[in-house]
């Protein structure tokens, strides 16, 4: 990246802060920063574990501690044990705290609509436009790619959304029974990994490996949410995929694809993927994959 680009990023920061408001001690005129009023943003309607909040804003947990109990003693939310598990912390929004998040959200309305009234139909297009490509790339850079648990509430969010994507892209549909990999829990250690991506603490890409011998591995139920695409994301979850077999040991990787995946079909072949004969016996696959790692031979049957 160049010195202008850096500059650039700052010049776009200093504006951004200074036209929203975020320096005032009052944030919108209420009596809070807008450390504070994020919170409460974040927490309506129904509440949030002190870990997911962590997440999402990307926190410290001490400074998240601190905000929270400084909002539990002005009565605008309470904290209460979590439902699945005693030993976490649920931060739920009072009546109080509903009305002010009612408040912040009128107030900070006002303020959007103060910054666009002055440009005309055309301005505004191009302005929204461009702040939902910035708010697109923004969120890709601080994305991260991390295994979790392929059983998790997470990665079955990921899971249901691309079963579903697959309903509506086959001909005759989707039925995930009659597919190989039933159970997510295939994926896991130590003979396999889930690897979920997030934005602020929102799954937006997933990806399994499971071994199928001494040193191969086996990719699959690779998805990425529609918005993230032509980034680059897919790309970087199967490098991701593939590191991750590499440190099981496997020195290839193989995977299916339905022909109807044309974008995923591409990017197998970019990425230095040889088509084969078929492997296995998948129901809804049309076009098999198998790939080296670490320099070692594919081993691979050509057609």
């Amino acid at each position: 990246m160049s010195l202008d680009q850096v500059q650039t990023v700052r010049r776009f920061h200093r504006l951004v802060t200074q036209r929203a408001g975020a320096l005032e001690e009052r944030f919108l005129g209420r009596d809070r920063p807008l450390g504070e009023s994020r919170v409460l943003f974040e927490l309506a309607p129904s509440g949030a574990t002190l870990r997911d909040l962590r997440a999402r804003l990307g926190l410290d947990s001490g400074y998240l501690s601190r905000l929270v109990q400084g909002l539990v003693s002005k009565g605008l939310v309470r904290l209460e044990p979590g439902a699945d598990d005693m030993r976490t912390r649920r931060a739920c929004l009072t009546d109080a705290g509903l009305a002010e998040v009612e408040e912040i959200e009128r107030r900070s309305d006002e303020v959007a609509s103060a910054i666009l009234a002055p440009l005309s139909e055309a301005q505004r297009a191009r302005l929204v436009g461009a702040m939902e490509e910035v708010h697109r790339l923004l969120g890709y850079s601080a994305l991260a790619i991390e295994p979790t648990d392929p059983t998790s509430a997470e990665a079955s969010f990921c899971l249901g959304r691309y079963f579903a994507e697959l309903g509506e892209r086959f001909e005759g549909g989707f039925d995930e029974r009659n597919s190989a990999v039933a159970d997510p829990a295939e994926f896991a250690p130590p003979s396999g990994a889930f690897l979920l991506a997030s934005i602020d603490g929102r799954p937006v890409a997933c990806g399994g490996l499971k071994l199928v011998g001494p040193d191969v591995g086996y990719i699959k139920r690779m998805w990425v949410d529609a918005s993230l695409r032509g980034l680059g994301l897919g790309r970087r979850m199967l490098g991701a995929l593939e590191d991750a077999a590499a440190d099981l040991g496997c020195r290839a990787v193989q995977l299916e694809t339905n022909r109807s995946l044309k974008e995923a079909i591409a990017l197998y072949r970019s990425s230095g993927y040889e088509e084969v004969a078929p492997f296995n016996d998948e129901h809804y696959a049309h076009h098999w994959f198998r790939k080296g790692l670490g320099g070692a031979s594919s081993d691979a049957v050509p057609l």
